[in-house]
């Protein structure tokens, strides 16, 4: 048996707990990790903090960062004992990197304004990057959730002067996909429109293409509108997941409490009982 340390609080105490899970007498599921089989994890607890942040509950957001600390710690043990990279290296990039980023802050350079440290902070960035493979055409790493990285392809072209010049502007091209969809979308056969049929077979494969791509385009111009209306398409759209859910459930909750079975319940009864969900939760 391992002995825990004493002092929880203490940082080193944690390192020296993940050294232990990764030690001889450890957890085999924590000794079989390798950095590829924890990327999952990382993106996973980063979610989740973003998550807890959302909601506004203090105790989340500490059991959140504490996750997604231990994906740092663990990793950086994993390097270690691969002779690869340890926790200090880790530590010194980052704090280097903070000062080299922040001249205003840790040198003489003067910025007064956050569009000026945002334009500074490219700028050094990019010169970090020089010479270096980019992850991506445009340097972005491939895991990013879509609409995430389709706001961050915005910003990019942005700084490149190629960019709508106002949110009209933007709110226009939404319109424009729209009809295009809505084109594509009139050769859908009803039948084939429920949700439980639309298996990849219950469309021809021409219009299948068509529709994916107009749907792409509908949802990537809807991400540039929250872009320049200082929104972030893939928070609202967690937002709106959530909000779907509640109401979701309140709805389920109150049809039970009524006596009523769900299944039984004409759609009338069913659109009833969420507008009721909805007037219940506001």
């Amino acid at each position: 048996m391992v002995k825990p340390p004493s002092d929880l609080e203490k940082f080193e105490s944690f390192v020296e707990i993940v050294e232990a899970l990764r030690g001889p007498d450890g957890c085999p599921w924590d000794k079989e990790q390798t950095h590829r089989t924890l990327a999952p994890f990382a993106i996973e607890e980063s979610f989740e903090l973003a998550e807890a942040i959302e909601s506004g509950s203090t105790d989340d957001i500490v059991g959140e960062l504490g996750d997604v600390l231990l994906q740092v710690v663990l990793n950086s043990v994993v390097g270690r004992q691969a002779g690869d990279f340890t926790l200090a290296d880790v530590i010194r990039g980052i704090a280097e990197k903070m000062v080299r980023r922040h001249p205003h802050v840790f040198g003489d350079t003067s910025l007064k304004t956050s569009g000026e440290v945002l334009q500074n902070w490219a700028k050094v960035k990019a010169a970090e990057k020089a010479g270096r493979a980019p992850l991506s055409h445009f340097d972005l790493p491939k895991a990013l959730p879509a609409l995430q990285r389709s706001h961050k392809i915005g910003d990019k072209t942005q700084k490149a002067g190629f960019d709508w010049p106002d949110a009209h502007g933007v709110f226009e091209k939404v319109e424009e996909e729209m009809r295009e969809l809505r084109e594509e979308f009139a050769k859908v056969p009803r039948e084939t429109s429920v949700a439980s049929d639309a298996s990849p077979s219950a469309l021809p494969a021409d219009l299948r293409k068509a529709l994916e791509h107009e749907i792409g385009d509908v949802l990537f111009s809807v991400s540039q509108l929250a872009r320049h209306l200082g929104l972030d398409a893939e928070q609202s759209l967690r937002v709106a997941n959530s909000r779907f859910e509640s109401r979701y459930f309140k709805m389920r909750a109150n049809v039970e409490t009524s006596g009523r079975e769900w299944d039984t319940l004409a759609d009338a009864d069913k659109e009833a009982a969420w507008q009721q969900a909805k007037r219940d939760l506001k």
